[in-house]
């Protein structure tokens, strides 16, 4: 698979999953980690529009921020950091991480504003998990705003404001429930 290459000012969808499709996060202690590791080493580099963190991968929306050599060495920097902390935690060693973070250049603000929401929705849609209440996605850091990490007034800008933002999201839970009741 031939990687996207980041440019500067350019939204991303980064995304990844644990080796073999094994954990990456065993516990809420592991995902506030790879949150505060994930700020240390790229919150000057990217701005952040969504996460979401799940037991055995991960998704971000991010805008480029800095020189895309300088953001792809910073998330290599993450990553490993991330890994070796984890491998020590659990006693294990090895990969991680499948190869390489995947990254998805989003071109339309309209695909910017979808993925936003499935990235906000992944916990529902993987796992039945209720999004609105779910702590490792950006979606409750946006309504309260809380999120140290987020581009809030950008996000609610996208949107429309904070209310449109919650009612897309209702919405397109209401969708996926329709869908998950026809199966």
């Amino acid at each position: 698979m031939k990687l996207e290459v980041l440019e500067i000012d350019s939204f991303y969808h980064i995304y990844n999953r644990g080796i073999n499709k094994s954990n990456i996060f065993s516990n809420e202690e592991n995902k506030l980690y790879f949150l505060r590791q994930y700020n240390k080493h790229l919150s000057q580099k990217v701005s952040t529009f969504a996460y979401c963190l799940l037991q055995n991968h991960f998704h971000l929306v991010v805008r480029i921020g800095d020189e895309p050599k300088e953001v792809t060495q910073a998330f290599s920097n993450f990553f490993n950091s991330y890994a070796k902390a984890y491998n020590k935690m659990e006693q294990r060693s090895g990969s991680l991480f499948e190869k390489h973070f995947k990254r998805i250049k989003i071109d339309s603000e309209i695909y910017l504003k979808q993925l936003i929401i499935y990235v906000n929705l992944n916990p529902q849609i993987h796992f039945g998990v209720d999004f609105e209440n779910y702590s490792f996605s950006s979606y409750k850091g946006v309504l309260d705003g809380s999120s140290k990490i987020l581009k809030i007034n950008e996000i609610c800008n996208i949107f429309g404001g904070v209310v449109n933002f919650k009612q897309v999201h209702d919405i397109r839970r209401i969708s996926l429930s329709e869908q998950l009741t026809l199966e």
